[in-house]
């Protein structure tokens, strides 16, 4: 199986060749922006006591943090939403590694601010297994330190590609969740957490996966 990151290298390289100049600056701009913001820091740490939540999955149901960790660890995908190609990819990564995890007696729920119907696309395009809950206005994203703005110069790039994050999202407010992995303890503990401002990076599932099983083997 090909390393997540080198796929997501080969989108960023293949990016680079399609994309005017002056929009590859404007992004780059925002992630150095958005780097030299401290964000990292401040994201929840290992060993903090995760926050309790209910968001609903695509279906609509509504499904509760408490009930998932009944069950066993639980690993948060915070991602972006359906429209960025590294969320998908790094998504669809953690779809082959699903059944392995699940075999082991851990969970897997992804969290992102775009509706349930968007949600409910992504579920059928790529087929994921796990649930995929709607956060609106990154409400619980916010809660793990992990929320920013979209500034507004980059904005217009964004248009500029036809991707309409406020009617994606549902709301107005432009905000987003860094791409982040936390691995939550069956006592809600978080004993993994790995976010990045620079959303071309993320890390490998392998990483999530083993924390997960470190988790599960913990008293």
């Amino acid at each position: 199986m090909t390393a997540l990151q080198h796929q997501l290298d080969e989108i960023t390289a293949n990016t680079r060749h399609l994309i005017q100049p002056e929009r590859l600056a404007a992004s780059e701009r925002a992630i150095a922006e958005l780097l030299n913001s401290g964000i990292e820091e401040k994201v929840l740490p290992i060993g903090a006591v995760a926050p309790e939540f209910t968001l609903n999955a695509a279906s609509g149901q509504p499904i509760h943090s408490s009930d998932l960790l009944a069950l066993g660890p639980l690993i948060l995908k915070f991602f972006r939403g359906r429209w960025c190609p590294y969320c998908v990819t790094e998504l669809e990564a953690w779809r082959d590694l699903y059944p392995r995890l699940r075999e082991r007696g851990a969970l897997l729920a992804a969290i992102s601010p775009q509706t349930s119907r968007q949600s409910d696309f992504m579920v059928g395009q790529h087929g994921l297994p796990f649930p995929v809950l709607a956060d609106p206005g990154c409400q619980v994203a916010a809660q793990f330190g992990l929320v920013y703005t979209v500034p507004e110069h980059h904005r217009d790039d964004y248009r500029s590609i036809l991707v309409n994050i406020p009617f994606i999202n549902g709301e107005e407010s432009w905000r987003l969740p860094l791409p982040a992995t936390y691995v939550i303890s069956r006592e809600g503990r978080v004993a993994f957490a790995e976010a990045h401002a620079d959303f071309r990076v993320r890390p490998e599932p392998e990483k999530g996966f083993a924390a997960a099983l470190m988790a599960q083997s913990s008293p």
